[in-house]
């Protein structure tokens, strides 16, 4: 994979995608700046190799109409404080204003500009669209793995319209550590599958038979595995129409001799609110009408156990409504537990990202990935629309 390193950048218009989709407060204060922290390599490198660096982006769902609250113009005021710089800002991604400001860039100079999605052309990969993004550029360089499945016009349109196309460092490492952990890992191979739904991962997990050795699941997605298999889950979040596929899952696991691990206790509420009612139960006796909200001490031992001896760990979702303290337990011991394995741990998704970071623990973790739907793209063993549009 071409990477910026492979460039001749000087002078060059140099188009970065990046994704700073980031959260903003009321005062328009940046509360989280994970995926900002993440480019800055990049930019830096750009910067100093005196590229003329035009940053698009884009923020939230504002369904192609410019919505004030989706403002990038906050993020050049911050964006200039972390790289302790001028960032010119200028209120389009597209026109004759942004020509203008992208020819007038000199040397090492930065330029953000207008949320990309304030145009319904960018999620339609509209040609048109895309060819005026690429307006004035020479270079195009994508280092936006969050966004990488997705093939709009920033991500995919734009190249056919910049005669030099190359990835970001950001990009190329996601890339590394996926391979590294997934297609020639340090078995055994561990994977941690959560969250709320199996519907958005059933294809991953499919795929995963092929490559794991062991696969833990949790997050509400386990109580549709734990009813497919006769539990009473009570009131539980279960995908119904999937009680077959889960099932179907775990008979083609037992055939691959893929140990699948499921939660053997949960905690349960009575209702899905922080001063509910909680116990510990084990899976066969979730009291009718109450939820299960996170995995139990013994899961967590259980699953301890199992990481033990894992040689690689890749998590994607929490294992419990973290979010609310009385069921972060599970979530929040299992971060304790892989960071201080010795295994080569990749996290991946927003929630897990937030889970580890709340542990405290994001030192300790081998890689931290940006993308949660680009991570699973992967694991399905699918190319990414944004890194095929580079070659």
């Amino acid at each position: 994979m071409k990477t910026v390193r492979n460039l001749d950048l000087a002078g060059q218009k140099v188009l970065v995608r990046v994704d700073f989709n980031v959260p903003i407060n009321e005062q328009g204060e940046v509360t989280d700046d994970l995926r900002i922290q993440a480019v800055l390599p990049t930019l830096h490198y750009l910067i100093e190799h005196k590229a003329r660096v035009v940053l698009c982006t884009h923020m939230g769902r504002p369904k192609g109409q410019a919505v004030e609250k989706y403002s990038l113009a906050p993020l050049a005021t911050y964006l200039g404080t972390v790289l302790d710089m001028p960032v010119a800002f200028v209120p389009d991604c597209i026109g004759p204003e942004v020509a203008s400001a992208v020819a007038d860039l000199a040397d090492g100079q930065v330029l953000l500009l207008e949320n990309l999605r304030f145009h319904a052309g960018e999620e339609k990969n509209d040609p048109e669209f895309s060819r005026q993004l690429a307006t004035g550029i020479d270079i195009y360089v994508n280092d936006a793995f969050a966004v990488s499945h997705r093939a709009h016009a920033s991500v995919v349109g734009v190249t056919a319209h910049v005669q030099e196309c190359a990835a970001g460092f950001l990009l190329a490492r996601e890339i590394e550590y996926f391979h590294r952990c997934v297609e020639t890992p340090q078995r055994p191979l561990v994977a941690i599958i959560g969250g709320a739904k199996v519907s958005g991962k059933l294809e991953a997990l499919h795929t995963m038979l092929d490559r794991v050795d062991k696969m833990i699941l949790g997050g509400a997605m386990a109580n549709t595995f734990l009813k497919s298999q006769g539990y009473d889950v009570g009131a539980s979040k279960v995908e119904e129409e999937l009680l077959d596929a889960a099932t179907d899952l775990l008979r083609k696991a037992g055939e691959k001799k893929v140990k699948v691990y499921l939660p053997v206790d949960v905690i349960a509420a009575d209702r899905f609110s922080p001063d509910a009612i909680c116990k510990q139960v084990t899976v066969q006796d979730i009291p009718e009408q109450w939820l299960a909200l996170d995995i139990g001490p013994a899961s967590v031992i259980c699953f301890n156990e199992v990481l033990a001896e894992a040689r690689t760990i890749v998590w994607n979702g929490p294992v419990g409504a973290f979010e609310m303290d009385a069921f972060s337990r599970g979530t929040l011991a299992l971060a304790h537990t892989i960071a201080a394995s010795h295994a080569l741990s990749v996290v991946g998704g927003g929630d897990s990202n937030a889970a580890v970071k709340m542990s405290g623990e994001e030192e300790n973790f081998s890689y931290m990935s940006t993308g949660g739907g680009a991570f699973l793209m992967l694991m399905e063993g699918k190319e990414l629309p944004g890194v095929k549009a580079l070659d």
